[in-house]
């Protein structure tokens, strides 16, 4: 069986030859095995956003190759990414469309790519199927999906873009500090519903997380980074038994210095 993503050796710098030069992604490589759920944590600026907009082609990269499913993607504008894509961002405002109604996002994100618009309404198969993914969310919100998505929380927000995000049986979920802007008791929510919609529909995700208890109790894999590399990288066992020292000891090792990063430590 191939990998489900393989990233090749990534170089991405911006502002190249200008005072602000910065070298973003410094020769990258990276395989996830179908099925995969890898956490990527690592101080501000090591690469970890960068890495999720490289595959998900915000910009082109400056040398490598990226692999989905054994489709070489590395030169497919943004928009063609996005069928083989899932994507949460970390402003819950992002994923969804305030005006419209829960049942209507999830119908645009249902038909995403398909050549038709919303004009021949929702049928009541899907309605009845958009009911019982919200109910497994356990927010209440199976009863209110004629509500416009403006007037959810944050937290309410996100759980139904990640909902949309799986409709489709992307091959790769991105989530990029999904959490971040949540209070810790919705983040924590909001994560065993991404933990619950990855293993549901059996799908290969990656996770940016600043909260390093976090990366150590979700996925089966984590990486670090530091400064567009990767500096350690493991999984099974091994993961479940990390602890934050662990990893803030790899960290310092590979630094060469602190750690740095206090919302990292306070988390």
């Amino acid at each position: 069986m191939g990998y489900m993503l393989e990233i090749q050796n990534v170089h991405k710098t911006f502002n190249k030859g200008t005072i602000n030069e910065k070298v973003a992604l410094d020769g990258v490589s990276l395989n996830l095995n179908p099925g995969d759920f890898v956490t990527i944590i690592g101080g501000n600026g090591a690469g970890k956003s960068t890495t999720l907009n490289a595959i998900a082609g915000v910009w082109p990269i400056d040398d490598g190759k990226i692999i989905i499913d054994g489709v070489d993607i590395t030169r497919l504008p943004e928009h063609k990414r996005a069928k083989y894509l899932g994507r949460v961002f970390q402003d819950p405002m992002t994923g969804t469309a305030a005006t419209m109604s829960i049942d209507e996002n999830m119908a645009i994100a249902a038909r995403r790519g398909d050549r038709r618009g919303l004009g021949w309404g929702i049928t009541k198969k899907e309605r009845e199927k958009y009911v019982e993914m919200v109910k497994e969310l356990n927010l209440g919100l199976e009863t209110r999906l004629t509500s416009k998505v403006g007037l959810l929380s944050g937290g309410q927000r996100q759980a139904v873009t990640l909902l949309m995000a799986a409709l489709k049986q992307p091959k790769l979920l991105l989530l990029d500090e999904h959490t971040a802007a949540l209070d810790p008791k919705t983040a924590a929510k909001v994560l065993r519903i991404s933990d619950m919609i990855i293993s549901e529909n059996h799908l290969t995700a990656m996770m940016v997380t600043h909260n390093m208890k976090d990366a150590i109790a979700h996925g089966n894999r984590l990486i670090m980074m530091h400064e567009g590399k990767i500096i350690y990288d493991v999984s099974g066992e091994e993961k479940k038994s990390l602890k934050v020292a662990d990893l803030l000891k790899k960290f310092e090792e590979a630094s060469g210095g602190e750690f740095a990063n206090d919302r990292m430590m306070l988390a």
